[in-house]
């Protein structure tokens, strides 16, 4: 398995840990980056300011509800920059409104996962989108 650069994008510093501590425990090889709001999202992934020498993530968590813009608007000006649109991203949020999930999918989320709030199964959450999107499913290089 090649190394998988994730970035997480989560403004909760627990569930930054925990991801991170999932990630860590399920695969070795990912290396996590972590940012906490939506607007710092968007400058590591077009490597600016301070992330100027960012790594090209292979998948991106993405939380919906984040400070200075939202998941949602991440997602829509991510999938519409032909040089990120082919890197999957994960919703992992919360929420489990339907409007939510809809208008996630039609900005072209790959996937919609809601945020368990327990211990065991929000690991088992984390290793699944692991256990599909590192180690079954093929990751385009960036």
């Amino acid at each position: 398995m090649s190394p998988v650069n994730v970035l997480v994008v989560e403004d909760n510093p627990a569930d930054q840990r925990l991801i991170a501590e999932a990630f860590r425990r399920y695969n070795g090889s990912a290396t996590i980056y972590v940012v906490g709001d939506g607007s710092a999202a968007l400058d590591f992934l077009h490597r600016r300011d301070k992330y100027a020498n960012a790594a090209v993530p292979s998948l991106i968590i993405l939380d919906l509800n984040l400070p200075k813009k939202s998941g949602l608007e991440v997602l829509k000006e991510l999938k519409q920059n032909p040089k990120l649109k082919s890197i999957p991203v994960v919703i992992f949020s919360t929420t489990s409104i339907e409007e939510d999930m809809k208008h996630c999918y039609e900005s072209h989320a790959n996937a919609f996962v809601t945020k368990p709030s327990e211990l065991d199964a929000f690991h088992s959450a984390i290793k699944s989108i692991q256990d599909f999107w590192i180690r079954t499913a093929q990751l385009p290089k960036q």
